[in-house]
């Protein structure tokens, strides 16, 4: 059996981030996963990831995951043509898709005021932390993409709000197939 530590930060947050993913690329190489994914708004954070990836020689699939345009303004696209470009011309796949913890059922929260299934999930996840519920969303929205195959241990980092400070490994599912996603390690998370 393999002794990993766990990180935990004392503050969430992008001054995490480097930490955060120097981890989690390490021990993607350590356990010669195929697939890195991380969430990004922007892409900056995608753009370190690649940076400590080559630094370490990790060569497999990058997937950024970003969250659907018109999140927060209609039509607005928080990262923009150009990111999405230099994402892709740095071997990055882009999957851009709705928040498979939320989608739809936020607008009926917003309208009747309710709660539904899918939040009562992720309301869950965040009893870890904000970054540990990306990340299964994420592995959720990627694995439906195709991006990642499901059933495969994949090495996914996100974070609270701007940057990264949550690395786990997991085993995505896809929507249809919820229940059968395994979340293998937590590699690093605010405390």
């Amino acid at each position: 059996m393999t002794k990993v530590m766990v990180r935990y930060f004392n503050e969430p947050g992008s001054r995490n981030t480097d930490e955060a993913i120097t981890i989690g690329i390490q021990r993607a190489h350590e356990l010669e996963l195929r697939h890195v994914v991380v969430a990004t708004t922007t892409g900056d954070t995608a753009l370190l990831v690649k940076k400590e990836a080559d630094n370490i020689g990790f060569s497999g699939n990058l997937v950024a995951v970003t969250y659907h345009v018109g999140f927060s303004k209609p039509n607005e696209d928080r990262m923009g043509s150009e990111m999405r470009k230099k994402l892709e011309e740095s071997g990055f796949r882009l999957v851009t898709g709705c928040h498979a913890l939320s989608g739809p059922e936020r607008s009926f929260r917003y309208q009747f005021k309710g709660i539904y299934p899918l939040e009562m999930v992720a309301s869950t996840l965040r009893l870890f932390s904000q970054g540990v519920k990306t990340c299964v969303e994420i592995a959720v929205m990627a694995a439906d993409a195709g991006a990642v195959p499901s059933g495969e241990d994949v090495l996914f980092i996100a974070g609270t709000g701007k940057g990264a400070d949550t690395a786990c490994v997991i085993s995505p599912a896809h929507q249809n197939n919820f229940l059968d996603l395994s979340v293998r390690e937590i590699l690093a998370m605010p405390r």
